[in-house]
């Protein structure tokens, strides 16, 4: 049997996106489980509950909101939060933002780097794991790429890159 190494369990994400998650798990472990425990105990009053649709659907939400809590304390669990003071800015990696030219549609973007779990590419957070993100991951200012994307080949060059 060989041991797994911590590094390898471990995910990224900006101290931003940790605090986000936590305060989701919070909020899921008090407000969320009371308001369906609240919901069970009503569904209960009904009677028979081999025939009491109010309580399998609150017993199926509970099991969903358990499912959330667990994938939220795995990812917590293994988060490892991005020191943005010993980042540099020479390099693209998560906690990063990154100002692109797009040479091939000739527009300029600017993202930040994050995790998979914080991306919202409509604000500007595309994942490290995204075709884009995969691409630049590693890269220099000055670098370009050729990428595959959804909507084609694009080539990109790194114009800038600032620690967030």
């Amino acid at each position: 049997m060989t041991e797994t190494k911590k590094n390898d369990e471990s995910i990224q994400m900006t101290r931003q996106g940790y605090d986000a998650l936590m305060a989701e798990l919070i909020h899921l472990r008090s407000e969320e489980r009371y308001r369906i425990a609240k919901r069970i105990e009503e569904a209960r009053s009904f009677g028979d509950l081999s025939e009491n649709a109010e309580y399998a659907a609150a017993k199926d939400e509970q099991s969903k909101l358990e499912g959330k809590i667990q994938s939220l304390e795995y990812q917590l669990n293994r988060a490892e939060v991005v020191d943005s003071s010993s980042l540099d800015g020479s390099l693209i990696a998560v906690g990063t933002q990154v100002t692109l030219m797009d040479q091939t549609y000739r527009k300029q973007f600017v993202y930040s780097i994050v995790n998979s779990k914080e991306a919202n590419p409509k604000e500007g957070r595309i994942s490290s794991a995204s075709p884009v993100g995969r691409a630049i991951l590693n890269r220099h200012k000055g670098d370009e790429v050729i990428v595959k994307t959804p909507k084609g080949i694009r080539k990109l060059k790194v114009l800038k890159i600032d620690v967030i």
